[in-house]
């Protein structure tokens, strides 16, 4: 098998993997350029963008708006369910899957992140890397300026506070807030 195939296998199932590889970096200029393309379109050419991420996301569904600018590392990564808003500024590092339901709300300045780096500097300066997904579920609201950390799994129905930084799952029908996010209620 192909060494990057085999490195981005690991990279996609949560293994570690090589992440300096030339490859990536290739892969991931690619990306740029996609996001740069995204970007920089008219926002009222709404078919023209929304083209453009059907083709460059995992999963894009309908009556999808996402107000630019925003970023993520592969997009091919990522899901997005129907009648879902994302507002100025989201910031997806998307090296494991993210999926994102339907009906979802996000704020502006909002991030999500999958990847993972070694906490000792030895091992982290080999460019060796992991990734954990995260999943958002269908009804869930997203205030602005909202960090969403690697692994973590948002339940439907549920609010995340504005600024808020979530570091562990939060269960469906479920307010939570505050850095780290902690359970302010229960709807």
């Amino acid at each position: 098998m192909d060494p990057f195939l085999t490195e981005w296998n690991k990279m996609v199932t949560g293994k570690r993997y090589r992440a300096a590889m030339p490859q990536f970096q290739e892969g991931l200029r690619k990306a740029q350029l996609i996001v740069r393309r995204f970007n920089d379109m008219p926002p009222d050419d709404v078919d023209g963008r929304m083209a453009l991420l059907r083709g460059f996301f995992a999963k894009c569904g309908e009556r999808v708006q996402i107000n630019q600018p925003m970023r993520c590392d592969w997009g091919c990564n990522i899901s997005i369910g129907h009648d879902t808003f994302i507002n100025f500024n989201l910031t997806i590092l998307d090296e494991a899957p993210v999926t994102i339901g339907n009906h979802v709300f996000i704020g502006p300045n909002v991030s999500i992140f999958t990847a993972c780096h070694p906490l000792d500097a030895e091992e982290r300066n080999t460019g060796d890397e992991w990734a954990e997904p995260v999943t958002i579920g269908d009804n869930v609201w997203i205030g602005g300026c909202v960090t969403i950390l690697p692994g973590v799994t948002v339940g439907h129905d549920s609010v995340i506070g504005a600024g808020s930084v979530v570091t562990k799952d939060v269960a469906p029908h479920t307010v939570v807030a505050g850095n780290p996010a902690g359970v302010i209620r229960h709807i």
